[in-house]
């Protein structure tokens, strides 16, 4: 049987002399889930658009199978129709009509593309992001052959993410998706292409596949690639080392992979990040005291008192609207309270990567706009300069001398992150630092990080960057408290399927299905068999960590005691019940 799209020989340059792609051949088969990876800029939105017949290339044939049924929503895809039901259903559908269907159900459900306004909200007027929703929504309730999506988690929350990743693992339909979320990607794509000095090389398996494959090629390269192993090696050893639910079950050779990173040291140290971050910052870092936050008549906040001390790494995790960004900007004191105190350390240099690009020095090359900052900065234990740090961005040398008004989006995203470090903050807050940047810029970020001894606020719909980066999860439920989430990603997501549901976008939708309701609570169940098992495996790991401080401080009486007091407490403590089999 014929693959449903192939592309022989394809090259295309836009008028310049070094060509996007360059004699590229590959193809697409019934089944397929291929995740497309690669830096910015480097081609991966102009191999699918081709792929999808958008873009004609320079050379080369483009195949695709008599009769194909095929979707493409991009980053620039807009949604048809004067309302939102229109766009998503192609006309004045019925909500009896609708409902009917289990497809077009589950999606309207599962995304929610008119909010909670429903789907008689008019598009005019609507943000970029919400008629991104609408458009992807209106492709998944069609019976198609091949989807082709470009970042189509940039604008879901956590929850979202992963309702559209069970959501493309339960249909047939074929996939092609550009997407930096890791953990989107190694959940839905069983092959990899990665877009590279245009080529496209291609892998088995998803981002763990990926990254085992490219750290054994990194192994044999030669000396020159000693820097771009030792990251992918470091990337490796903490995918290896975390929770083991991360993927239903590691695909990569395992005894190789571990055996590659026999010798990777933990990504950081917390004990000495933190010790290091009190000598910077002192006691008081930011705090909020009986604090609440409004936006119309809607009370985000209410009467809240939470304290972010030295070497804190905390995420924040919510709904699209839940007050995340809001939350981020008070704490930054970038906006008042509608009530409360907000408290700031006397030795606090704050720096906040907002979604916002507009700071930008259009009129200044990349180097002249890293230096206008400063020409040297101290990260950790280690020096940089200006141009090191841009070079570790993405911008080689060739590139620093590049006007900021010919950037891509993602550059300017890299452009304004190095701009953010060469300001050598000690607090940090991020709101959606994932978007726009590409997975090499996110692994060099998460590396930095790991050794970065500050304090660290994340709003971020991507799981794996939240899960590398912070070691502590609060969460924004709608009832205008700020809740602990000792089991991170996860408990969010438990406790939001435990919520009642949000109101439907009609009076007159059907209810689910006991089929569906059944799958429900299969996979919450799953969900809680894994939390444990995790949480498991965390008690185990600290015990014996502890137990090998003990031997290593036999001379030090007091610390011996304090580690002793350390060791009781967790043996003695309640253990979660293992869980009695996944249903």
């Amino acid at each position: 049987m014929p693959n449903l799209v192939n592309l022989e020989s394809v090259s295309i340059a836009f008028g310049g002399p070094k060509p996007v792609l360059d004699g590229v051949s590959l193809g697409v088969d019934t089944g397929d889930r291929i995740g497309v990876v690669g830096r910015n800029g480097g081609g991966k939105s102009t191999l699918i658009s081709i792929l999808a017949g958008l873009t004609t290339p320079d050379a080369g044939r483009v195949s695709p199978v008599r009769g194909l049924r095929m979707a493409t929503v991009t980053q620039q895809s807009r949604p048809t129709g004067a309302s939102v039901r229109e766009a998503v259903l192609g006309g004045p559908v019925p909500d009896h009509e609708w409902a009917a269907d289990s497809r077009s159900r589950a999606v309207i459900e599962g995304l929610r593309p008119g909010g909670d306004r429903g789907l008689d909200t008019s598009i005019e007027g609507l943000s970029g992001g919400e008629r991104q929703r609408i458009a992807l929504a209106a492709a998944l309730v069609q019976e198609l052959d091949l989807l082709v999506l470009d970042e189509p988690t940039n604008h879901l929350d956590v929850e979202g993410v992963g309702w559209l990743a069970e959501h493309l693992l339960a249909r047939r339909t074929a996939l092609v998706v550009v997407t930096h979320d890791r953990w989107f990607l190694d959940t839905v794509a069983s092959r990899t292409w990665e877009v590279v000095d245009a080529r496209v090389e291609q892998y088995e398996g998803g981002y763990g596949d990926w990254i085992y494959a490219r750290a054994e090629r990194a192994r044999l390269a030669d000396a020159a690639e000693q820097r771009r192993r030792n990251l992918a090696r470091k990337e490796l050893a903490w995918l290896r080392r975390g929770p083991q639910a991360r993927t239903s079950k590691p695909r990569y050779r395992v005894e190789a992979a571990e055996a590659l990173i026999a010798d990777v040291p933990e990504p950081r140290d917390s004990v000495e990040l933190v010790t290091m971050a009190k000598h910077r910052l002192g006691r008081t870092v930011l705090e909020l005291e009986d604090a609440t936050l409004s936006v119309g008549h809607r009370t985000l906040i209410d009467r809240q008192t939470w304290r972010i001390g030295p070497g804190d790494r905390v995420g924040i995790l919510g709904m699209n609207g839940s007050g995340k960004t809001t939350l981020l900007r008070a704490l930054a004191g970038e906006r008042e309270l509608d009530g409360g105190k907000r408290v700031q350390g006397t030795t606090v240099r704050l720096a906040h990567l907002s979604q916002d690009l507009s700071d930008l020095p259009l009129h200044r090359r990349v180097l002249q706009a890293v230096e206008d900052i400063a020409e040297r900065v101290r990260i950790g234990k280690y020096e940089q300069t200006a141009s090191q740090l841009a070079e570790r961005f993405g911008f080689p040398a060739a590139r620093q001398w590049t006007p900021v008004t010919d950037l891509s989006g993602g550059e300017r995203r890299r452009l304004q992150l190095v701009r953010l470090l060469m300001t050598e903050p000690n607090v940090l807050m991020f709101d959606e630092p994932t978007n726009d940047l590409d997975v090499d810029t996110l692994q060099q970020l998460e590396d930095l990080l790991d050794g970065w001894p500050g304090t660290l606020v994340v709003v971020s719909h991507d799981r794996y960057l939240t899960e590398r980066v912070c070691d502590r999860v609060v969460g924004l439920f709608g009832d205008g408290r700020i809740t602990d989430l000792p089991g991170g990603v996860e408990e969010y997501l438990r406790r939001r399927a435990g919520q009642p549901a949000a109101p439907s976008v009609s009076s007159s939708s059907a209810p689910p299905s006991g089929d569906a309701r059944a799958e429900g609570e299969r996979r919450a169940a799953r969900k809680e068999v894994a939390r444990i098992e995790r949480r498991l495996e965390k008690i185990a790991t600290q015990e014996t960590k502890l137990h090998e401080e003990l031997a290593a401080a036999a001379t030090e009486p007091e610390r011996l005691m304090a580690l002793d007091a350390q060791l009781r407490a967790l043996v003695t403590a309640p253990r979660p019940p293992r869980g009695r089999g996944r249903r």
